[in-house]
């Protein structure tokens, strides 16, 4: 990114409810509270960064941008540098009375927190900016608000300004994931040339909050209307995306191809944020340990009921906590304990279950040998408000003056439960775009009258991206045509997608449109449990979601096919 081309701001993004996790086991072992691969990143670029005049913006700063600041500087005097460095903190809210409600589910926690963080925005960061920084490192902040505080920073924009910043908004969430935006995990990867070498995404971010999206040249990869579409859909709810500085309205993006690897997004309005912030509260839930055995041949179904009357003969399953059995479409039968005593959820578990190896079905052989067993941790979203969140600016270990300016008023309501890892606040649900779309299930789906369909997978027509939100799981499908957008939104209703997907089965499934991208968005509430960490799913994060429904046969009208 550096030496590719001419930038401004160099941005990344270190955080997500897993990593706050890691980086709080090691700190409890004695490791630091930030990310160190950002340091060794640094070391490569901090030199040209400081000779083109090049700002850095990473929140890698984890659970001690302080330390990740001095790390810094120590990085630079080594380097014969001398940057300003800059650092934010305020997000940190352990150790501080917290209403423990979770607010996606409304359980109330009865464990002492880990790690609790409040999602802070952009504007401390402009600050840093503003303050001459060249290096500005936070903790906890949105990931989009690595995009908003140099917007901020850069065009002036104030609290008022909500379409601007709503624009900037957008163009962070799409460039957040890197190479998600420039043909990384797109369902039409065949389209992309040379994925191996795929270059990562850039914002051309202008003064009304509107933004260009493109990559350096010579780079592999590409950026297309189709692989910003993707990235868009990549882990939200419904139209209105809620964060601390603005909320977003997806359903007013308009994405236009502005030239060969150029998209241009436009047309974004914004809406006040909420008087609440979403925080990210970490708790130990306990131990966990997962076995999986090989299921080859005949009588599939048939090997997994014995596989799993062996071991449950050898250790009860209701002697653990929870017990899961998952069984993949590729033949693995993974069995996975959760318990608050690691030593019954250790190798009492996993030796018990190779002790079967002989005396199972025919063919066993496992994939993962006895081992003990590891802590695991829950994610815990609640509501905190904004006045009880203070930011703080540090330059070169100075504190800078600060006081968070009010935004509008905004509406607080029932959490729409938006957002990404360290994405968006939850807040207000106040108007029928935001809501799930009620439609008829089943009945045959819209299309010229006597039209021939025929049979083929769903991707033949749709792509898809999928991923993890907290506890649920949004799948994003969308279509390239205005017809075929039609016959999508009749056909695949919440209904229609449980029938394709029966994992979902007994999960709530809320549809949203965003007929602006062609795009239906599903969120499966619940589908992950308790968050990444402690979800025994193959696949924790719900990546494969997406291509899973895409091999889904269905009936197409013949005329709408590529």
């Amino acid at each position: 990114m550096v030496e590719g081309g001419p930038i401004d701001v160099l941005t990344g993004d270190w955080l997500a409810e897993l990593t706050m996790l890691i980086l709080a086991g090691n700190r409890m072992k004695g490791r630091p509270g930030y990310a160190p691969t950002f340091l060794r990143q640094l070391e490569d670029v901090l030199g040209a960064c400081l000779d083109r005049g090049v700002r850095i913006v990473a929140n890698a700063g984890g659970l001690d941008p302080a330390g990740c600041a001095e790390a810094v500087r120590e990085l630079a005097h080594r380097l014969g540098l001398s940057p300003s460095v800059a650092h934010v903190t305020g997000d940190d809210l352990t150790g501080r009375p917290l209403d423990l409600v979770n607010a996606d589910t409304g359980e109330r926690l009865d464990a002492a927190p880990l790690t609790a963080n409040a999602y802070l925005g952009g504007r401390p960061i402009a600050a840093a900016l503003s303050a001459g920084a060249d290096v500005v490192v936070t903790g906890r902040v949105t990931d989009a608000a690595l995009v908003t505080g140099p917007g901020m920073w850069r065009f002036g924009w104030g609290p008022d300004d909500l379409d601007a910043l709503a624009g900037s908004v957008v163009a962070g969430h799409v460039i957040e994931c890197g190479c998600q935006a420039t043909g990384g995990n797109y369902a039409f990867f065949q389209e992309v040339p040379d994925l191996a070498h795929c270059g990562f995404p850039l914002a051309e971010l202008r003064a009304d909050g509107s933004a260009v999206i493109t990559k350096h040249p010579g780079t592999g990869g590409l950026v297309s209307v189709g692989t910003v579409t993707a990235q868009l859909l990549y882990e939200i709810a419904g139209p209105r995306y809620l964060g601390p500085d603005v909320v977003a309205r997806f359903d007013t993006v308009t994405l236009t191809q502005d030239g060969p690897d150029r998209v241009l997004v436009s047309g974004v309005r914004g809406e006040p944020p909420p008087a609440t912030l979403k925080a990210a509260v970490t708790v130990l839930g306990g131990y966990r340990n997962t076995m999986t055995l090989v299921l080859t041949g005949l009588d599939i179904e048939e090997k997994a009921r014995a596989a799993e009357e062996a071991v449950w003969a050898r250790i009860p399953r209701d002697s653990f906590d929870r017990a899961d059995v998952e069984l993949t479409p590729s033949g693995l039968l993974r069995i996975t304990v959760m318990d608050a005593d690691g030593r019954r959820a250790g190798r009492a578990f996993s030796s018990a279950v190779v002790e079967t190896a002989l005396a199972g079905y025919p063919g066993c052989y496992a994939l993962t040998p006895p081992g003990g067993a590891s802590p695991y941790g829950v994610f815990w979203p609640v509501l905190v408000p904004r006045s009880e969140v203070r930011p703080r600016v540090f330059v070169d270990g100075e504190e800078i003056p600060y006081e968070e300016p009010q935004p509008p008023a905004g509406e607080d309501g029932p959490a729409e439960r938006q957002g990404m890892p360290g994405g968006p606040v939850s807040g207000p649900e106040d108007d029928r775009a935001a809501r799930p779309v009620a439609r008829r299930a089943g009945g045959p789906a819209a299309g010229p009258a006597g039209a021939p369909s025929v049979r083929v997978p769903l991707g033949r027509l749709a792509g898809a991206r999928s991923g993890d939100k907290g506890g649920d799981a949004n799948v994003g499908v969308w279509v390239r045509g205005d017809e075929q957008y039609a016959w999508l939104a009749s056909f695949l209703t919440a209904d229609a997608l449980t029938r394709l997907l029966p994992g979902l089965a007994g999960h709530r499934v809320d549809r949203y449109e965003l007929p602006n991208l062609r795009a239906l968005n599903f969120v499966v509430r619940g589908l992950l449990g308790r968050g990444v960490a402690a979800n025994p799913r193959m696949d924790a994060q719900a990546k494969a979601l997406g291509e899973e429904l895409r091999a889904a046969l269905v009936d197409i009208p013949a005329a709408l096919l590529p």
